[in-house]
C-alpha cells in the first residue's frame, strides 16, 4: 500500500469478522513479556537540564472525566457469504446453497453522546452483528439497540435504555491544533477503559480506508496509542473534551505502530444527530468534479497557489452552476474555513443539509471571489429526506417490507413489496407494483434498507429476483 504501510480499521480484537486489514501477515502477540529485568537493556535517556516530573502535563482530570463516558461494545456477528457476482447464473445457474459462517464475537468501543443512552461508534465495529452488547466502565451491561449506521463515515449510533447516562462533551474539533495533547480512551485488545496520551500529528487526513462513494474522510492524525478494540472510543482534549472517534491505525502488523486516526468531533456529531432524527444521514451536494491541486495541474492550469481544490467540471443544474461556480475555480474556502484539499472540502460540506446556504471562497484567475451556494440532496432537491424516502426515491418505487399475509399468500418467508413503479430505475427493468423481491445479487432481501446497501456495493449490473402471483421472476440492470 502507499507509503508501504497498511492503513487498518481497529475495531474487534477477536473476530475476523469484524476486524479488517489490507494485509494478511501474522500479528505479533498484543502481550510480551520478559522474565527476568536484567534481560532487558536499560539506560537514562534524559540530559541535565531536561524538564522534570513537575512540568509534565497531568492527564488525570481529563480521564476521570471522561472514563464513564467511554463503553464497550460486544458484538456477535456471521461472517458475510462470498459475494455472488452478477450475471454469473447465466453460466452456472441459480447460486443455491451458500452456507453462513458461525457465529463469532468482535469487541470495540463507544461513547455515549446524550444523558437517554444514545451511543456512536464505529459502523465497523457493528457491521452485520445479530447482538450487541454494550459493556459500561463499572461493569454494568446492556443489550443495544441499532439506531442507524453511516458506511461513508464508518459511523454509527446505538442506544441502551434503564438509566440516566452521563454522556461526554464536545468540544469544538475544527479548534483543535497540531501539537496539542489528546487522550485516546478505549478497549484494546479487550483491556477494557484504557487510556494512552499523544499529540494531534496532523489534520485533514485522506486514508483511502473508506470504500464507499461520496465517503468522507479528514481524519485527525495522533501518535495516541491505538490498537484492535478501540475503534469507536473517545479522542479527548486535556479538559476532556471529545475531539475525535478513533477510527483506525496505519500499520504493517494490524497493531499500533506510531500512526492513529480520529473522525472528528464536528462530524461526528452532525452524521450521529442525523441518524437520530431521520435514521439516515442529511448529505449535502454541489455537483461539482474536483481534485486535489499538484505540481503538475498547477504547472499545466497555471494556477497562482498549489492550497485549495480544482474544479474540473459542474453539473448541469447543480447548486455550483445556480451559483455561478465554473470549471477551471479554485475553492480556497468555505464561509470563514480556508480550505486545502478535497478532504477538508468534503468535512466541511458533511457538516451541512441540504437547503442550507453557504460562502464559497474561489479564485477565478487572479480574482477572489465569494459565491452563495444553496446546498441540495443527491435527488436535486433542498428536501431532507427520511431513510425511506431516500431509498423510494433511488429506486423509482414505493418499497415496503412484506407483510406476513402477503408473504404467506406468495409462499415466502421474507421480501420486500413493490408498491408503486413512478417511473425510476424499477420501471427501467420493467418491474412492476405488486412485486416482491427476495433477493438481490443472490443476497437475502429482508427490507428495503438491504436493498440499498446492494445496490451500493453493485450500483451499475445487478438483479433482482421475487415473485409476482403468477410466480418467479428475475429483472436486470444494465449499464
Amino acid at each position: 500500500m502507499k507509503r508501504f504501510i497498511s492503513v487498518v480499521l481497529v475495531s474487534a480484537a477477536t473476530s475476523a469478522a469484524v476486524v479488517y486489514s489490507f494485509r494478511n501477515e501474522a500479528a505479533p502477540s498484543p502481550v510480551q513479556t520478559v522474565d527476568s529485568v536484567a534481560e532487558v537493556p536499560s539506560m537514562y535517556a534524559g540530559l541535565s537540564g531536561m524538564a522534570t516530573t513537575q512540568d509534565a502535563p497531568d492527564f488525570t482530570t481529563a480521564a476521570e472525566k471522561t472514563l464513564d463516558a467511554v463503553v464497550h461494545i460486544k458484538t456477535m456477528a456471521r461472517a458475510r457469504p462470498v459475494p455472488h457476482q452478477p450475471f454469473q447464473d447465466f453460466f452456472f445457474g441459480h447460486p443455491y446453497g451458500q452456507q453462513r459462517s458461525p457465529i463469532q464475537s468482535g469487541s470495540g468501543s463507544g461513547v455515549i453522546i446524550r444523558d437517554d443512552g444514545y451511543i456512536i461508534t464505529n459502523n465497523h465495529v457493528i457491521a452485520n452483528a445479530e447482538q450487541i452488547e454494550v459493556v459500561l466502565n463499572d461493569k454494568r451491561s446492556y443489550e443495544a439497540k441499532l439506531i442507524g449506521a453511516d458506511p461513508k463515515t464508518d459511523l454509527a449510533v446505538l442506544k441502551i435504555t434503564g438509566d440516566q447516562w452521563t454522556p461526554i462533551s464536545f468540544s469544538n474539533s475544527d479548534e483543535a491544533k497540531v501539537g496539542q495533547w489528546v487522550l485516546a480512551i478505549g478497549n484494546p485488545f479487550n483491556l477494557a477503559s484504557t487510556v494512552t496520551a499523544g499529540i494531534v500529528s496532523a489534520k485533514g487526513r485522506n486514508i483511502d480506508i473508506i470504500q464507499e462513494n461520496f465517503k468522507i474522510e479528514s481524519f485527525i492524525q495522533t501518535d495516541a496509542a491505538v490498537n484492535p478494540g478501540n475503534s469507536g472510543g473517545a479522542l479527548v482534549n486535556m479538559n476532556g473534551e471529545l475531539v475525535g472517534i478513533n477510527t483506525a491505525i496505519a500499520s504493517n502488523t494490524g497493531s499500533y505502530a506510531g500512526y492513529s486516526f480520529a473522525i472528528p468531533a464536528n462530524l461526528a456529531r452532525k452524521v450521529a444527530m442525523d441518524l437520530i432524527e431521520f435514521g439516515n444521514v442529511q448529505r449535502a451536494f454541489m455537483g461539482v468534479n474536483i481534485r486535489d491541486i499538484d505540481q503538475a495541474l498547477a504547472q499545466s492550469q497555471k494556477l497562482p497557489r498549489l492550497k485549495g481544490v480544482y474544479v474540473e467540471g459542474v453539473l448541469n443544474g447543480s447548486s455550483a452552476e445556480a451559483g455561478g461556480l465554473e470549471s477551471g475555480d479554485l475553492i480556497i474556502a468555505v464561509d470563514s474555513h480556508n480550505v486545502e484539499s478535497t478532504a477538508a472540502l468534503q468535512e466541511r460540506l458533511g457538516l451541512h443539509r441540504p437547503g442550507d446556504a453557504i460562502s464559497l471562497g474561489i479564485m477565478r484567475g487572479s480574482r477572489h471571489m465569494r459565491l452563495a451556494i444553496t446546498l441540495k440532496n443527491k435527488l436535486g432537491t433542498t428536501e431532507l429526506l427520511t431513510a425511506e424516502r431516500e431509498i423510494d426515491a433511488k429506486f423509482g418505487g414505493n418499497l415496503r417490507k412484506g407483510t406476513a399475509e402477503r408473504l404467506s399468500s406468495l409462499g415466502i418467508s421474507h421480501g420486500v413489496e413493490v408498491k408503486s413503479v413512478d417511473g425510476g430505475l424499477f420501471s427501467h427493468m420493467g418491474i412492476q407494483s405488486g412485486f416482491v423481491i427476495t433477493e438481490m445479487n443472490g443476497v437475502g432481501i429482508q427490507q428495503p434498507k438491504d436493498l440499498d446497501e446492494q445496490l451500493e456495493r453493485s450500483p451499475h449490473r445487478f438483479y433482482v429476483g421475487g415473485f409476482y402471483r403468477r410466480g418467479e421472476k428475475r429483472f436486470y440492470s444494465y449499464p
